[in-house]
């Protein structure tokens, strides 16, 4: 009996669709809390002096690396543990993009540490940077479900479910109102009857 058949894949592939984005979520937070755990102590995280060198910078100099790292750490560690307990998403994401802004602008602001004399080669620690996109790219993904929305693995339900979403937004757009409110309004109006 082969292991891949289809009815064992379809298997697998459900069980991707209906824990695959808790799974990122939780990986995810665990990555942020671990890397703001770190930075509660000197000299653990490798990040540590361009992180405070970037914060210093980007301040003008008022936020020196000895206060930003303790900030940092709690700012990572706060996007760790509400991206582990789902916890007001919203905000965490928010505070994620916020935080991933910061990240990137070493290559702006110490471009000779991070990108070599060709063009679009990095650094070794340019590359530490670019890497980020993953983590952007996967807060986007969690984002977009935040709100209850959920991945599909059958091909035409996920089909279905694109143009029923097309159909509501187009409803939306149209007469500038969410029709589930709509459908609700009209339950009440019908049950006073």
């Amino acid at each position: 009996m082969s292991l891949f058949t289809k009815k064992n894949l379809t298997k697998v592939e459900a069980w991707k669709a209906r824990n695959g984005l808790k799974i990122l979520r939780v990986s995810l937070g665990f990555v942020f809390l671990w890397f703001g755990v770190l930075k509660f102590f000197p000299g653990l995280s490798s990040a540590e002096m361009l992180a405070g060198r970037t914060i210093f910078k980007l301040t003008f100099g008022f936020i020196s690396p000895e206060l930003s790292m303790p900030l940092l750490a709690v700012w990572e560690s706060i996007i760790g543990i509400g991206l582990i307990t789902a916890y007001r998403l919203r905000i965490i994401l928010l505070l994620l993009y916020f935080q991933m802004i910061g990240t990137f602008l070493p290559l702006i602001f110490f471009n000779s540490e991070t990108w070599t004399n060709h063009l679009f080669v990095l650094t070794l620690l340019g590359q530490y940077i670019i890497k980020n996109i993953i983590l952007i790219s996967s807060a986007i993904v969690i984002g977009a479900t935040s709100n209850g929305g959920a991945l599909i693995s059958d091909p035409s339900v996920a089909e279905k479910a694109q143009h029923l979403q097309l159909l509501n937004s187009s409803f939306r757009r149209r007469f500038d109102t969410d029709p589930s409110q709509n459908v609700q309004t009209n339950k009440l109006s019908n049950s006073s009857f």
